[in-house]
């Protein structure tokens, strides 16, 4: 089973949820999925994710000041990224219901 391809597009939808819940930068993204049990996601995971959605114009990225170090990237939603975040949500749901009718009717 390869558990990477199937997390690739659950991820994307996740991390744009994350962002929505407030403006944030990419290691507190990787800590808050980790958190949420996405015991594989990794910065190396992520980054090209995060250029992904903003070449999709689904998240914008602004440089800010960091009290530890260099500037970090800070994303946020644009309206379209608000957009696919609830379409996704419906899809998910729509998707969970049918592969839970398979499952839970053994």
């Amino acid at each position: 089973m390869d558990k990477a391809q199937l997390m690739k597009g659950i991820l994307e939808g996740c991390i744009l949820k994350i962002i929505d819940q407030e403006e944030t930068y990419g290691y507190e993204i990787v800590t808050r999925l980790q958190d949420y049990g996405f015991t594989d996601a990794k910065e190396g995971t992520l980054y090209p994710l995060l250029l992904r959605l903003e070449k999709k114009k689904l998240i914008q990225g602004v440089f800010k000041e960091s009290p530890l170090g260099p500037k970090r990237k800070y994303y946020t939603l644009t309206q379209d990224g608000e957009i696919y975040v609830s379409r996704f949500y419906q899809v998910w749901k729509e998707v969970e219901a049918s592969v839970e009718s398979i499952f839970g009717g053994r």
